[in-house]
């Protein structure tokens, strides 16, 4: 892996070394390091965008991975460490939380006894709830381990069962929402000059230079807006708008509106913001995303961009949901 050296080295660049150093020994070849370093430093993508997802909802006040390195070996039969410890604003008590992150496209989460019983077995002994996030597909749920029940073996949980339990509304800040029908983007190009025509089977082709002369948002009423705030702008493109095109002798005029269908969960529109935000299509870099102070470049509160675009008249509903069980740490003393 060649190096970079106007590429400034990572905050967290020495822990990643060591990292690798420690599991390959001194011994290792340089390609070795370095490749280790690559694979360290593109990071665990679950255990990185939940707490990318958790930062970014704006309820976390602290989280961080809990290094799994035990000692003595023996206690590995015992205790299973699990990968993130974290507390959020919204907690009545003041322990922290443990989470278990996993990513699972089977619409049943299963654990082994075993696994369970000695990730238990540390949340009892450091005193503190154990939750699970659950990545399936694109969605995230995060549930109390209780909740899942032994089958014939395994401990299972469902995806129907998950969602009931729901807590990453009420403990992280995550919502649901809608955009009004009609709400959209409209860009009007002026056709200045024709620079090409291509005779095809069909008929023509034809090439203009253009110059966009009107730029124009409407909200749910049908109104044409063109006050309106950078952050609810961001959302609006982010939201899956359908598009619509119209040629006239003139113009060219392309509209993407909301149509009918569509809810979307906070959580997922922030994939959609950075992935508007990054510079290529290559998969996100969670791990690079946990390193800065603003994860988006252009929303800088979720939830007071949501809010405005409520306010303005463009989100039409918002949704908070509420588990089935609500837990102790969650319940007002």
């Amino acid at each position: 892996m060649p190096i970079d050296d106007k590429k400034p080295m990572p905050v967290d660049g020495a822990r990643l070394i060591q990292d690798v150093v420690a599991e390959l020994g001194w011994d290792a070849d340089a390609a070795s390091v370095a490749e280790g370093v690559r694979r360290l430093d593109i990071g665990l993508p679950a255990e990185d965008e939940f707490s990318v997802v958790c930062a970014w909802l704006g309820k976390c006040q602290l989280m961080h991975k809990l290094d799994q390195q035990q000692v003595p070996v023996a206690s590995k039969q015992e205790y299973q460490v699990p990968d993130l410890i974290a507390r959020f604003s919204t907690q009545a008590n003041q322990s922290p939380i443990l989470i278990e992150v996993k990513s699972k496209k089977a619409n049943v989460l299963s654990f082994t006894p075993d696994y369970l019983k000695r990730l238990q077995n540390y949340a009892d002994l450091m005193a503190m709830p154990l939750l699970v996030a659950w990545k399936f597909h694109s969605v995230w749920m995060l549930f109390e381990v209780r909740h899942m029940t032994k089958a014939k073996t395994n401990f299972n949980i469902t995806l129907s069962s998950a969602m009931r339990e729901n807590l990453l509304g009420v403990l992280a800040g995550d919502v649901a929402y809608r955009f009004g029908v009609g709400v959209g983007l409209h860009l009007r190009f002026r056709k200045d000059k024709l620079v090409n025509t291509v005779q095809t089977e069909d008929g023509s082709t034809e090439q203009w230079m253009m110059t966009i002369d009107d730029v124009v948002f409407t909200d749910r009423d049908g109104n044409r807006r063109k006050d309106v705030d950078g952050e609810v702008q961001s959302l609006i493109t982010a939201w899956n708008l359908e598009s619509q095109e119209e040629h006239t002798d003139t113009h060219i005029h392309l509209r993407f509106v909301a149509g009918k269908e569509g809810i979307q969960f906070a959580h997922k529109a922030l994939v959609q913001l950075l992935g508007w935000e990054s510079p290529s299509d290559d998969r996100l870099h969670w791990r690079g995303f946990l390193r800065r102070e603003q994860i988006t470049a252009n929303v800088k509160s979720f939830s007071a961009a949501l809010e405005a675009a409520f306010r303005e008249k463009f989100v039409s509903h918002i949704f908070n949901q509420q588990p089935e069980t609500m837990p102790d740490f969650l319940l007002p003393r």
